[in-house]
């Protein structure tokens, strides 16, 4: 066995390893004394560098075929999914706009209001229906022999006047039952009017209101509609309709009158009806008047 070196005799690097020897023996020494006493709890190693290379390698690896391609599938479903939602979205939301369109297009369809002809006015000279007689004549026209000379220039051009756009409260059939008569009511009397029906006289009132209705008709030309108004007694019906409802008048007297018997024409207070024709029959130089009023008033 070596015999051991004095402290003076060893070199700077001998005297390092045994101060380090020294230390490590110290340090061995309390730790056995910490365990024996319980003060250090045993810990399982730390694993050794090479070992946690190759958990994280594992980690890192990639994913199996199989669970791959699942998942693939599933974030396709989901892709569509979505691109769905989205068209769904879209598509509600144009057919909201669509239905939002159509309101605003049948509210502004309900609010337009029609274009309605003025009533045009005129100066009336001789009562309506007068004709030439078709007697004397196969070419029947309006008879201007009625009109006095000096009142002609307010006739002249009155054929061409515009008619009013006819509206709901106007009158569009008449009913008379004891002499079998049912016809349209058209808008205007003049002798192109009178052609198509019975005309209701112009810048009058309509059926049920107060005033004097005047319905005009021929009596042995185009229809001979109001032939036999002389039949009427006080007491018969005559019916009037517009497109919201029926009126009933009552017959209170029948009389003959000059062409330029215009007083027939006059307003009144009650709610009443004239109905004028030619007569006599197919001679035509009078007119035959009808007045009615409204049953209930």
């Amino acid at each position: 066995m070596p015999r051991s070196k004095a402290a003076e005799d060893l070199s700077v690097e001998e005297l390092r390893r045994l101060l380090v020897e020294k230390s490590r023996q110290r340090r061995e020494r309390r730790l056995d004394a910490y365990r024996r006493t319980g003060r250090i709890i045993p810990v399982a190693p730390a694993p050794a560098p090479a070992a946690v290379a190759s958990l994280e390698a594992d980690e890192l690896l990639p994913a199996p075929r199989a669970q791959r391609r699942q998942r693939t599938a599933l974030d396709g479903f989901l892709l569509l999914l979505e691109l769905a939602a989205v068209a769904g979205l879209i598509f509600i939301i144009f057919r909201v706009l669509n239905v939002l369109v159509s309101w605003n297009s049948e509210f502004a369809a309900a609010l337009k209001q029609p274009e309605l002809t003025p009533t045009p006015m005129y100066r009336v000279v001789v009562l309506p229906s007068g004709h030439t007689s078709p007697a004397l004549s196969q070419d029947v026209s309006f008879n201007k022999a009625e009109i006095p000379e000096h009142l002609q220039p307010f006739v002249a051009g009155s054929e061409f006047l515009p008619i009013p756009t006819p509206g709901p409260a106007q009158a569009i059939r008449i009913r008379i039952p004891r002499i079998r008569v049912d016809a349209s009511v058209v808008q205007g009397d003049g002798f192109e009017q009178l052609k198509k029906g019975v005309g209701q006289h112009l810048n009058g009132v309509d059926p049920g209101e107060n005033g004097n209705l005047v319905l005009s008709a021929h009596n042995d030309v185009f229809g001979e509609i109001f032939r036999y108004l002389d039949e009427l007694k006080p007491g018969d019906e005559i019916y009037l309709y517009t497109s919201q409802r029926e009126y009933v008048y009552i017959v209170s007297e029948v009389r003959i009158v000059e062409p330029t018997a215009l007083e027939v024409l006059d307003q009144t207070q009650e709610a009443v009806v004239t109905l004028i024709s030619c007569y006599p029959y197919r001679v035509d130089d009078k007119r035959i008047i009808v007045r009615a009023y409204l049953q209930g008033k």
